[in-house]
This record gives C-alpha cells, structure tokens and sequence, in this order.
C-alpha cells in the first residue's frame, strides 16, 4: 500500500487517502450564487477519489470578490443556494467538501482571467478595493482604501458570518484564505503592509489582524469541523513576506486551534521572480511541518504520482494538493493509484471501467 493512499487525520476528520483537490476559481456565479456550471464542476471532482475537496476561494463580503463572477457567503440567501448545490453532489458522492473563506483585498474588482484580469474602476462597474494600506497592487492601479478599526471589525464579523453558514451547510471544514496576495497575505506582508497603528510595522503586528480571523473563525466553528489555513510561505521578491515569517506564524495559528496549514507562495507581488519546477513548493511546507508539528498540505505541479508519493514518504508534508492537474485530468487520484499500486474509490455506475491490465484498482 502506498503512503498517497493511507488514512490521514486532520483535526476531528480522517480521511480516505493524502489526495487534496485545491480551491480553484471558476468566476461563474451570478452576484455570489452557484450556478450550474458549480454543479458540474463540483460533482465530477467530487467523484475523483481524492481524500477531500475545498470548494474554490468564496468571498465574505460583496467587496471581498476578486471579480464580479465570485462565489459568496455572505448572506442566508447565498448559504441557500450553495446548499442546492452540495445536494446534488452529495447525492452523487461522499467526498469531505471543505470551503476556502476569502477576501480579495486590494486585488479585487477585477475582470476574468480569460478577459485579461485587469482591475475594474468603479466608473466602469466595478468598486472600491480595499486594504491594509493604500498601496495599489500595481503602480497604474487605483489605490485602495486603507481599512479602518471598524472596517477591520466589519471583516472579522463578515468572516465569522460565514464560518457559521458553513457549518449550517454541513461542509466538513473552512480554510481560511491567506496566501496568494490577497487581504490577510497583504496584512502579513510589508510590502502592502505599512501602517503606523498595532496591525502594522513589526511581525507581531503584522500578524495581528490574520490571527485575529483565525481566532474567531476558531471560535465560530465546533470543534467537529476542520479549520485549516492557506499561506504563501514568500512572496519570492527581497524584503518580501518569507518563510521565517511563515514558520513564525504557523507556530501562532496552531496554537490558537487551526488543523493543517496548505503551503503556497507568491501573489502579492507583480515583482515575484518564482523558479518553478515541479514540487517546488515543498521544501517550505516540509521546514515548516518540521519545525512547528502542524499538519501541512504540499501544493505546486504536483502531478507525477511518484513525486506525490516521495512527498508524503519523505515527511515534506502529510497531503498533497491539486489545483490546474486535476481540472486537466479529473481523474488523476485513480491513474495515481494505478501507478502506485494501490486501491481507489469509483461510483458504482464507473466500476465496469476498471482496465483489464488493473483488475483490482475500484475498492468494491
């Protein structure tokens, strides 16, 4: 049996097999709400035979959005829709289903990837980002606005709001989105980050207002349900956000009750210069597994089943995450399995397509 598909428990949850399917963006909602295409989308993942599913990045507030298209949580009316969603996958699959709660910060009101990405002024039907500072993620950009203490609580509520409707749905866990450039990552780093009151200058202060989300998401959660945070261990640009910072703010989420860390980089800055390669992410999420105890997601063109093995084998993280690998081939953690020599959950309606060459991959 391979490490890749052994149990592996996170928090109150255990689950089948190491397999992750990232949050991926799929700007398709109509003013927050699932649509059909969130139907399709979630339900032939959902059937993949990975351990757990994170639903793509979800705003807690109409502003937090990185475009217009974005899933939201921010209402009942949004808690109802998302639910006629999870019941048709539900129905089709039994796969943990976890939600990525988010604010986009300074880098929302923008356009779909696919229609260039470009931030949106309010003149021409977008609106006002905000953010720790009024530093614009690019120069041409409109600076955002920088948040006030009853802006700050305003986030936290929106955080906490949704962190209740995501237990009111049943989903298994939350991940607080904290990577990737956006709000919480701005806070963290200080290169967005250069206020003069207790959320800005040194570490600690920096650190304040994420681990002030963190803390009360805690708190609004039962314990039954996961809680685990998405960072960027660098922002990959000199004077940046780096991984020492990260190791010191793992050490402060597990304290305050988060289940597992998912270890990204970069996004914060258009300056970023990434050596990418596969798996090169992992040497961050392995020192920080290390150097703090806190379970760790690895993620990053994880896509060779070999190399998603020696990742968990070697100790570098407990899970690995697909994010664009699987979207390319939704089947990956079956074909893993395969090339690993080990077993896999399929629908019964799929058992017949098991190869001749493979007899024995479906768990029956």
């Amino acid at each position: 049996m391979s490490v890749l598909f052994s149990p592996v428990k996170i928090g109150p949850r255990t689950l089948k097999n190491r397999i992750i399917i990232a949050p991926m963006c799929q700007y398709s909602a109509e003013n927050g709400h699932p649509t059909y295409w969130h139907a399709m989308h979630l339900g032939h993942l959902a059937i993949s035979g990975a351990g757990a599913l994170i639903i793509e990045a979800t705003a807690v507030e109409p502003q937090g959005r990185i475009s217009a298209q974005d899933l939201g949580l921010w209402s009942k009316a949004h808690e109802d829709s998302l639910r006629r969603t999870l019941t048709a996958v539900r129905a089709c699959a039994s796969i943990p289903i976890l939600v990525q709660l988010a604010h986009a910060g300074r880098k929302a009101s923008t356009a779909n990837p696919w229609e260039g990405g470009a931030q949106i002024p309010p003149d021409h039907g977008g609106w006002a980002p905000e953010a720790p500072s009024a530093i614009p993620y690019e120069p041409e950009e409109i600076p955002p606005h920088a948040l006030d203490a009853a802006g700050l609580d305003r986030i936290e509520q929106a955080f906490v709001d949704a962190a209740k409707r995501a237990d009111a749905l049943d989903l298994a866990g939350v991940e607080i989105h904290c990577a990737h450039g956006y709000l919480l990552h701005q806070f963290l780093s200080p290169l967005s980050n250069t206020r003069d009151d207790d959320c800005g200058g040194s570490l600690e202060n920096r650190m304040c207002f994420p681990l002030r989300i963190v803390k009360a998401v805690r708190k609004a959660l039962p314990r039954n349900r996961i809680l685990g945070i998405r960072i960027s261990a660098t922002d990959w640009v000199p004077g940046g956000w780096d991984i020492e910072d990260s190791v010191a703010f793992a050490r402060e989420i597990k304290k305050l009750g988060c289940d597992y860390i998912h270890v990204s980089s970069g996004g914060l800055s258009p300056k970023q210069q990434i050596p990418l390669a596969p798996g090169y992410q992992a040497p961050f999420a392995e020192r920080i597994r290390r150097e703090t105890g806190l379970p760790t997601i690895a993620v990053g063109l994880i896509t060779d089943p070999a190399l998603a093995e020696t990742i968990v084998v070697t100790g570098q993280a407990d899970m690995v995450a697909l994010a664009r690998g699987m979207l390319y081939d939704p089947r990956w953690p079956w074909h893993a399995a395969a090339a690993l020599g080990d077993k896999v959950d399929a629908p019964d309606q799929y058992l017949r397509c098991e190869p001749h060459g493979l007899k024995g991959l479906f768990r029956r």
